[in-house]
Formats: structure tokens, sequence, C-alpha cells
């Protein structure tokens, strides 16, 4: 079966086998709060030169990132409660509604960590659904960061079958700002939790590699967070060209 490769939990991932096709699995992320309108427009544009599936970034450069990608294939993905996940649930909610008003296809946003862990699932359930019912009358898409370097692994997969419960369409990693990263157990983990329920997973935290990002598409993740897209784009191109 060329161009995929045995998961950990037994499904076969299609791994890509073009530049092309690797693009369309990489979120071009930029969330580092220093970073400027210069940036953001630069973004945009390696975005737009490279048809990466999307742009993340923070809500404030939402409305600047619609507009440079305006009449592109490319999406506008913004984060929600991020990084510490702890805002008020409503407050969520309205941050998502606002993002997308202003051009958001897909929140990335962080779940309640505390409340999880302390078993409160109801908090969760609430916390996750208001900001779907959101994506849902925008036509929008839900991925719920777990922030799997602070979590058991019991954690993980309660907070993966929450996030299902909640309507969510991914779960996902990591925020990048909680140390650690995307694993390839971890991503496995999601895997076998979320997809025989339609669930996907989304890896971020750590890819900076062509190799990082086939290993945790590999583990099963649909999609992948970096701000290293550039670079693994370049990788493949040397690699896919020597076949």
């Amino acid at each position: 079966m060329r161009g995929e490769q045995s998961t950990p939990g037994g499904a076969f991932v299609p791994l890509p086998t073009t530049p092309a096709e690797l693009a369309r699995l990489i979120d071009h992320t930029l969330l580092l709060p220093q970073a400027t309108s210069t940036d953001i427009t630069r973004l945009c544009a390696e975005a737009r030169q490279h048809a990466f599936f999307s742009v993340c970034v923070n809500p404030a450069w939402v409305p600047l990132a619609a507009a440079e990608l305006a009449g592109s294939p490319v999406t506008v993905c913004t984060v929600v409660g991020f990084p510490l996940g702890a805002q008020a649930s409503e407050v969520k909610a309205f941050e998502a509604e606002h993002a997308l008003k202003a051009g958001a296809r897909e929140i990335d946003m962080v779940l309640p960590i505390g409340p999880l862990r302390a078993g409160d699932e109801e908090w969760v359930r609430r916390d996750i659904g208001g900001v779907v019912q959101a994506c849902r009358a925008h036509g929008a898409l839900c991925k719920v960061i777990l922030e799997t370097a602070l979590l058991t692994e019991e954690e993980k997969v309660r907070a993966c079958r929450l996030a299902v419960q909640a309507g969510a369409d991914f779960v996902k990693t990591s925020t990048g700002f909680a140390g650690g990263g995307a694993t390839s157990e971890d991503v496995a983990l999601m895997y076998r939790t979320v997809a025989p329920v339609g669930g996907r997973v989304k890896a971020s935290g750590g890819i900076r590699t062509l190799d990082d990002l086939l290993r945790v598409v590999a583990a099963g993740a649909s999609r992948v967070g970096t701000s290293s897209g550039v670079a693994i784009i370049e990788q493949a191109r040397h690699r896919f060209e020597k076949r």
C-alpha cells in the first residue's frame, strides 16, 4: 500500500507522497505575542505560495488574515481560550463568535484543563459545546486542544471522549506554550479514541522537520500545526525529487 503506514492503533493513515499533498495537511501557524502585522502578512503570503490548508493566528489578526487570503483556498484558523483554557465558558463562546464574524473558519479552543482533571465532565462538555455551537452557526470547524503534556493517559482519553460528545470535529495535542508537544504515542492514543466515532486528530507542538510531520501523520494525525511549514515543504521537495 504505497503512501500508507500502519498506526500503533492498527489503522491505516495515508502518508503524503508529494509536497502538494503534504502542504494540505499543514496549518501554517504564528501565535507568538510579539508578532506584527508585517509578520502576519508574510505568513499569509507563504500560505498562498505553498497552498497550506490554513493559517493559524491569534484572534486580533483574523481580519487581516481574512483580507490577505480572500479569494484563495487557504482557510483562516484562530485560537480561543488560548493558551490556558481558564477563561469563563461564556467568554470563550463570545470570542469564537467574534472571530467567526471576522472571517475565521476554524477555531482551535483550549478546554478547561483544571475542571477536566478534577472530574467535572459537565463543565468540560458545556465549555466545548458553547464554542461548537458558534462554529456550527457559521459552518466552521472546532478543534479542542487537550494540552497533553499536563494530562495523564486516562485524562487524555476522557478529554477526547468529552470533546466528541460535545460535537467537536478534531482533538488537538498542544498549544506549544505548556512544555512538551506532540508525540506519536499521544497522537495514536487520541486517534484510537476518536476515529471510531468520526473524530480527527491535529498534532501540534514541536513539529519542525519533515520527519516530525510524517511521524505524527503515521500515528493518526490528519492535520498538523507548525510554524516551520516552509522549511518542511523545502525538505519534502528535496526528498521527494530524489525518488
